[in-house]
């Protein structure tokens, strides 16, 4: 059983500004045994920034500490690989210091048993050699696809790591098939929502932020990271299109935001809690997703999605694999003048009871139920695993 083991679990930045799914899954499975959460930086190569530079300096000194303990069955370590994979020598580098440092941080889980549960796939060549009864792979995204990763390389390890884990999930709805053509072993597995703390974007308590209580409406909303796969070329049009209304977009700037610069209506919150996100989604009056459309979207399960529905609010979107299985609550577009039709018509012509159906969309895909049922899957896997052990034992 999961709950008899500890959990060595390798996951994006614990300190990022954005909650990913690796933080949700993490948080529930450590409330099931002890969970080490090895925070893996490395995948995407340093720019010349004093940014990543700072970012660096505090990753490679958070390794040579002891983990942290974060709450009373998570503990927290940083292991941080050399992103120039292809220099002679790197791999090796990685490999010798990642195994040594992995397993003295697993010290403190205080048990002899032990799974790997792996997020990312650039650390999947620890996968089989820290004593683990089984592995995990937690695909939650095309790795390979991200901006500024050495593609070749994160796909290799991607495929590597699909082929030697035990059991394999899958969130994005188009890897499955591929998934599972090399690892039998695979289910589908998309993401969950913290349904009570959005549905509170509903709650007339819930007091909205002044920077956005004094916007002038209808507000156009997004809430997330502001990346190059955001399309904001379009977001600036529609602004234009629409000087009247406001834009106001939530989240982590870490791309050039220039295309959205001299216009008045278009509102940059920055990084927010993400407790706080359902109080800045209060004040939308229609949620977007505007996506540009390359490999790395049409193969997301984006988080938001189903935490924009959560939240009751109109959602216009581009389209995806996942979104269209969601299509019934979402308006799916394709180019600009969709869009901006779509949105006047989620701003305008919203029928009573939409937002309760939208809400109702998801209220049964709570991450706590997606925990379980993932755990009850992996607990089959250790069974299975544990029942060939004695019949190999048994003589004869």
């Amino acid at each position: 059983m999961l709950s008899d083991s500890g959990i060595v679990y390798f996951g994006n930045d614990w300190g990022a500004e954005n909650r990913t799914s690796s933080h949700h899954l993490a948080v529930r499975l450590a409330k099931v045994a002890p969970l080490l959460y090895v925070d893996s930086p490395g995948m995407r190569a340093p720019q010349a920034s004093g940014r990543d530079l700072r970012r660096a300096l505090r990753k490679l000194a958070a390794a040579l500490r002891r983990p942290t303990q974060l709450e009373p069955n998570l503990w927290l370590c940083t292991v941080p690989q050399l992103p120039f994979r292809r220099l002679p020598g790197v791999d090796l580098i990685n490999r010798a210091f990642g195994r040594w440092a992995v397993r003295r941080a697993m010290r403190a889980l205080g048990t002899a048993h032990y799974i790997s549960w792996f997020v990312v796939p650039h650390p999947g060549f620890l996968a089989r050699r820290l004593g683990e009864a089984l592995c995990v792979y937690y695909c939650i995204d095309d790795y390979a696809a991200h901006p500024g990763v050495d593609a070749a390389v994160i796909g290799a390890r991607d495929d590597a790591l699909t082929r030697c884990a035990d059991l394999v999930f899958v969130a994005p709805p188009t890897l499955l098939a591929g998934k599972q053509a090399a690892n039998s072993n695979t289910l589908f597995s998309p993401h969950g929502v913290d349904v009570a703390l959005f549905a509170r974007a509903m709650d007339p308590a819930t007091e909205v932020p002044e920077d956005a209580a004094t916007l002038p409406g209808p507000v156009v909303g997004y809430f997330g990271s502001i990346h190059e796969w955001i399309d904001l070329d379009l977001i600036a049009w529609l602004a234009r299109m629409r000087p009247q209304w406001s834009f106001l977009l939530v989240g982590h700037v870490a791309t050039d935001v220039s295309a959205l610069q001299g216009l008045p209506n278009i509102k940059l919150a920055g990084p927010q809690p993400y407790r706080d996100l359902p109080a800045w989604a209060k004040a939308f009056d229609v949620a977007i997703i505007p996506y540009r459309q390359n490999r790395q979207v049409q193969n997301a399960n984006p988080l938001k999605l189903r935490e924009y529905l959560a939240t009751g609010k109109p959602v216009v979107s581009v389209r995806n694999a996942e979104i269209e299985r969601f299509g019934r609550w979402v308006q799916i577009v394709d180019g600009r003048e969709m869009f901006l039709a779509a949105l006047e018509k989620a701003v305008h012509e919203d029928p009573p009871g939409a937002a309760a159906e939208r809400m109702a969309a998801v209220a049964g895909q709570t991450w706590d139920n997606r925990v379980r049922e993932v755990i009850g899957h992996v607990d089959l896997a250790l069974a299975a695993r544990e029942s060939r052990h004695v019949m190999q034992q048994e003589p004869g």
